[in-house]
């Protein structure tokens, strides 16, 4: 079968954009897509569009890529609205991969947009956290969750009320203890992960943050949900991105020399299994299963961008893509590995945390970071000499782990 390439990627700076819409996020996205790819709005054939808040925060419960996108001139090609929670712009590319695959199109548009912020709507801002659970069992989840780790010795602050906060916060600090309960994993290393991502960002100018912390001023910032302090938690972040994905036949038409092959897209759900058999965690059967479409190992891959929504995360998902051994993940970061510069770069454009994390946006901007790094364009954040690329993109959480798991690897054309 023929490949699928990447030839345009464009977003929006991350942050607090409270006088900006949906419609003009996605403009931005879009039009800097196309400029990057050289084309025009009538190259496009079809499009996916994501995005999780509009319906909760504005009332636009339906045909919200319609409205984005004919805003901006878009007329008479499919537009497919995908909402697969933090992972739904990676969905979008999952599948516009398959359409183009079919032969159903030969260029395809993925957007994602997410305007977070309306303070107007403050109690339903952290209200629409809930929807990436499953209402009528998310409470027994996080308790059996939270209960996994009763036997871990807590620092007195640990049982402090530390205010409003999202409720995946919760469960990443559940799932960070369990880790530390079962493979020594400390707080600290988790505040070495937010460092390095911090560090990243100085160099990305799209980050919402932009300035450098150290470990000390991470472990020292406000506290969220033990063992988790604000600096390891991802911000609230309105912004937009867009990919532009074409056939190889259609590969003649734009700039090969930019382009960058797909090699795999996978997505996965969950199994019902031992709450400490990680071998057969979401994440990781995703892995396996891009690991074998893309024909690669863990072995080769040169750059990574992995779903950061807290520090702990990171240390979860390079352990998934079997970039280290599992409970292994705090020591390799701690060794400083992770870092640009050291064996296995991981979230050179900031991560989550400081890249910001605009729900649906962010899989197609991690895929947007990975694109640059494979071109060669990511500046002070360029890993030198890097070939192929792995995106790991979670979404929503379900008995103790993320709903959805996206796995795209990519390559240098």
């Amino acid at each position: 079968m023929s490949s699928v390439y990447i030839v345009g990627v464009g977003m929006t700076p991350l942050g607090r954009h409270l006088s900006r819409s949906v419609k003009d996020l996605t403009r931005q996205a879009v039009q800097a897509a196309l400029q990057d790819a050289g084309c025009g709005m009538q190259a496009i054939e079809s499009a996916w569009f994501s995005n999780t808040r509009q319906g909760v925060l504005q009332g636009q419960h339906g045909i919200r890529g319609q409205c984005a996108l004919r805003a901006m001139g878009f007329e008479a090609i499919p537009i497919i609205n995908c909402d697969n929670a933090c992972a739904s712009s990676s969905t979008g590319l999952n599948q516009a991969w398959a359409a183009i695959k079919a032969g159903v199109c030969e260029v395809a548009l993925v957007v994602g947009a997410e305007k977070m912020h309306l303070p107007e709507r403050r109690d339903l801002m952290f209200e629409a956290f809930w929807g990436g659970m499953d209402r009528e069992l998310a409470e027994t989840q996080l308790a059996a969750q939270a209960a996994l780790s009763a036997a871990l010795p807590l620092p007195p602050e640990a049982n402090l009320d530390a205010g409003e906060r999202s409720v995946f916060m919760d469960s990443y600090a559940a799932m960070a203890r369990h880790h530390m309960m079962l493979h020594g994993t400390t707080q600290r290393q988790l505040a070495i992960v937010a460092s390095k991502n911090h560090s990243h960002a100085q160099h990305n100018p799209m980050a919402q943050y932009q300035h450098p912390c150290s470990v000390e001023e991470v472990l020292a910032d406000r506290l969220v949900s033990w063992p988790l302090t604000r600096a390891m938690c991802a911000p609230m972040s309105d912004g937009a991105g867009a990919l532009i994905l074409c056939s190889q036949a259609a590969l003649k038409r734009f700039d090969k020399t930019r382009a960058v092959r797909v090699l795999a897209t996978q997505l996965a759900s969950g199994v019902v299994r031992d709450p400490a058999d990680f071998s057969r965690h979401i994440g990781r059967l995703a892995a396996l299963k891009a690991y074998e479409q893309a024909g690669v190992s863990p072995d080769d891959v040169d750059v990574a961008e992995v779903h950061d929504a807290s520090s702990f995360a990171e240390i979860r998902h390079i352990e998934n893509l079997g970039l280290c051994e599992i409970g292994a993940g705090g020591a390799m970061a701690e060794r400083g590995e992770t870092r640009v510069g050291g064996r296995m770069p991981v979230n050179p454009s900031g991560g989550l945390v400081s890249k910001g994390h605009p729900i649906a946006a962010t899989g197609a901007i991690q895929i947007l970071e990975l694109v640059t790094q494979l071109r060669g364009e990511a500046g002070g954040r360029q890993v030198a000499g890097a070939r192929i690329a792995a995106a790991e993109n979670g979404g929503g959480f379900y008995a103790g782990e993320e709903a959805v798991a996206a796995v795209t690897i990519l390559e240098r054309a």
